[in-house]
């Protein structure tokens, strides 16, 4: 048996735990995503001829793979959305992206010198990478699938998907900043970086993702010509296309395309509301989104069970669990203070800061661009383990907890399906 056939079956293992899983575990405390983990890690025990997880000699492909998976959930995330934008119904998203997330970042890399002992590049990357909580693993506590009315999203569910929409882009700047520092230390890097990185590429991503979104929507719903009104088709997979065209031009202007495509997505799902398309591009991204997750965190769960772990610190373990126990809660009660959320929904939404896929993406594309003064392998270690954690954590307790949270409310939930 020659590896690329144990990795085909194992690639088709995946698969099929994708699809299986969620049926077997809704409504139960456990998740697709720690399943995926738990059956990586089982798998690597074995004595089996399979190549090693090493993010460190494969950044590149990681980069990649991650990137694609991130940019999908994206577009799943934007879709899913029955609010309308704006500024007061939004109003909990911009108090996360506003508040939580730069006290986030500050105090990660507040911890990561003073506890770590690492320079202060290193330690602003990691604040970067860990800040933005994740629209790939948190489906459990997202909302469900398109519906009609406007108002159907809970506010915890709105505020988390809506805030893993677009502070995945938003860490982007943070990322550059780490990067400039690395690179060339003192200050002079300021003025380019605020005036590229943090001004012209959020506009460049949030236009080319209204542009992109615009025009599809009104392709989809209102073309005159009939093999163009793609809504009359029901192609599912048109929302991979929407997916790499708004992270393309995005990109192609040197915008943002994170920012793009979950904007891309919001514009989709606003040019017609009502229509059952909506339901049809959302149910296929969610199964692309599902099985390249369930691919990943095999992976994530064999670079466990291989050993990559061995550079954590007791000090990098606890910089983890700090943001996880301390940080992202506290500052999260922070930002929704008096805000739309009832006090317990402020409690779970801030509790709710889900680490994953994109910390991972964030860590390689930086890793690739400059030399951070701290071992690659130590820092993988301590972003893997945060990762790690918050996987269990968050796997174990979102569906007790968000079940719990609905019959409070007098509700059964949001109308999704076993995902």
């Amino acid at each position: 048996m020659g590896s690329s056939d144990l990795i085909f079956a194992v690639a088709g293992a995946g698969a099929l735990l994708a699809a299986v899983v969620p049926g077997l575990v809704h409504r139960r405390p456990f998740s697709l995503p720690l399943a995926c983990l738990l059956g990586g890690m089982a798998l690597y025990l074995l004595p089996l001829p399979l190549p090693e997880p090493d993010p460190v000699a494969q950044r590149a492909l990681l980069e990649h793979v991650t990137e694609v998976c991130v940019v999908v959930s994206l577009m799943g995330a934007g879709l899913a959305i029955n609010r309308p934008p704006g500024l007061h119904r939004w109003s909990s998203t911009w108090r996360l992206l506003g508040v939580t997330m730069p006290l986030t970042v500050v105090a990660v890399a507040a911890v990561a010198v003073t506890l770590l002992g690492w320079p202060l590049a290193a330690a602003l990357l990691l604040g970067a990478v860990l800040a933005p909580t994740d629209p790939v693993l948190a489906s459990d506590v997202q909302v469900g699938e398109p519906v009609d009315a406007v108002d159907a999203d809970d506010e915890v569910r709105f505020c988390l998907t809506s805030e893993a929409g677009l502070n995945d882009g938003l860490a982007f700047p943070v990322v550059y900043a780490a990067i400039a520092l690395a690179a060339a230390g003192g200050t002079a890097w300021i003025g380019g970086w605020a005036l590229v990185d943090v001004g012209y590429r959020i506009v460049a991503g949030v236009l080319a993702g209204v542009l992109v979104g615009a025009l599809l929507g009104r392709m989809f719903f209102r073309a005159r010509t009939w093999p163009l009104r793609l809504a009359e088709h029901q192609d599912g997979f048109v929302a991979l296309a929407a997916t790499f065209l708004a992270y393309g031009a995005a990109e192609l202007v040197q915008g943002y395309g994170f920012i793009a495509v979950f904007i891309t997505a919001c514009a989709i799902r606003n040019a017609e509301r009502t229509h059952g398309y909506n339901g049809v591009l959302h149910g296929f991204i969610e199964q692309v989104e599902r099985l390249l997750t369930a691919w990943l965190l095999l992976l994530l769960g064999g670079y466990v069970a291989a050993g990559g772990l061995a550079a954590l610190t007791w000090r990098g373990a606890l910089a983890g669990l700090l943001l996880l126990l301390v940080i992202r809660p506290l500052t999260g009660r922070l930002a929704l203070l008096r805000g739309r959320a009832e006090p317990r929904e402020r409690a779970v939404a801030a509790f709710f800061g889900i680490r994953g896929i994109g910390s991972l993406y964030y860590l390689a594309f930086a890793l690739g661009m400059a030399d951070f003064g701290v071992p690659a392998r130590e820092l993988w270690a301590v972003v893997a383990f945060t990762v790690l954690v918050s996987v269990v954590l968050h796997g174990v307790t979102a569906t007790p907890v968000m079940s719990r949270l609905d019959r409070l409310r007098g509700i059964s939930g949001p109308p999704a399906s076993p995902s």
